[in-house]
C-alpha cells in the first residue's frame, strides 16, 4: 500500500491508497495535537525479510503519539559498506509517519523496534534482522551525534531515496533538497523494487 500524496506517478506498480483507507488515516490524525511529519527507513537481510518489515510498520504504528501515513514499495538491495557477495541481500523501505513524540522519544522507540526483532549491533555495516532509521523530523537539522537529523547518509542512498520518491515524489530533504534531484544524482546499481512484495498500512 502507498502514498496518498499526489496523483500522477509514472511507476504502474505503485497504487493510490484506497479512498476508505486514508480517511481511516486521517481520522486517527484527530487523536494528535499538533504531530509532526517522519520519515522513517526500513531495512533487513536476516530472516522473513518482508515478515520483520510489516512487524515493523504495525508496531510503528501500535505507539502511542503515532499513525502512519504511507508504506513505500519494496525494494532489494546489495547491502551497504561491505564486500559483495559477504551478506544476504536486504529488503528496503521507507515509512511516512505523523508523530507527537520529539525526536529523541522517536528513537527510542525505533530502537526498541529493533531490539524487540532482535537486533544486534556488534559491528557496523554487520548483518541484522532489522534496521530502523530516522531520515528526517519535520524540518529539525541537528548535528547530536545521538541522532543527527536529517540522517547524514539519506542523500546518498538510492534504498532510501527510490522508495521515499515514490511514496512521495515531492518531497525534500531538509538541508539537501528535492528528493527527485537528488535521486537523480545517485547510482540505483544493486536497488531493484520487488514489485511482487508488499507492505501493507496498518488497519
Amino acid at each position: 500500500m502507498t502514498r496518498p500524496f499526489s496523483k500522477g506517478h509514472s511507476d504502474p506498480t505503485v497504487q493510490p491508497v484506497p479512498a476508505s483507507v486514508v480517511q481511516q488515516v486521517d481520522d486517527a490524525d484527530s487523536t494528535l495535537h499538533n504531530p509532526q511529519r517522519a520519515v522513517l527507513s526500513l531495512g533487513s537481510n536476516l530472516g522473513n525479510r518482508l515478515e520483520t518489515l510489516q512487524g515493523a510498520v504495525d508496531a510503528l504504528e501500535d505507539t502511542p503519539g503515532v499513525r502512519v501515513k504511507a508504506v513505500s514499495p519494496v525494494y532489494e538491495t546489495e547491502p551497504w559498506g561491505v564486500e559483495p557477495g559477504s551478506q544476504p541481500s536486504y529488503l528496503n523501505a521507507v515509512v511516512v509517519l505523523k508523530t507527537t513524540l520529539p525526536p529523541s522519544s522517536l528513537l527510542e522507540r525505533a530502537q526498541a523496534v529493533e531490539e524487540a526483532f532482535h537486533r544486534v549491533r556488534d559491528e557496523q555495516w554487520g548483518p541484522r534482522t532489522l534496521d530502523v532509521d530516522i531520515v528526517s523530523y519535520a524540518d529539525v537539522t541537528s548535528a547530536d551525534p545521538r541522532l543527527t537529523l536529517p540522517h547524514p547518509r539519506a542523500h546518498q542512498r538510492a534504498f532510501v531515496l527510490a522508495p521515499w520518491h515514490d511514496v512521495d515524489p515531492a518531497a525534500e530533504l531538509p538541508g539537501q533538497g528535492a528528493v527527485a534531484g537528488l535521486l537523480s544524482g545517485v547510482t540505483r546499481e544493486g536497488v531493484a523494487p520487488r514489485a511482487d512484495l508488499e507492505l501493507r498500512l496498518p488497519e
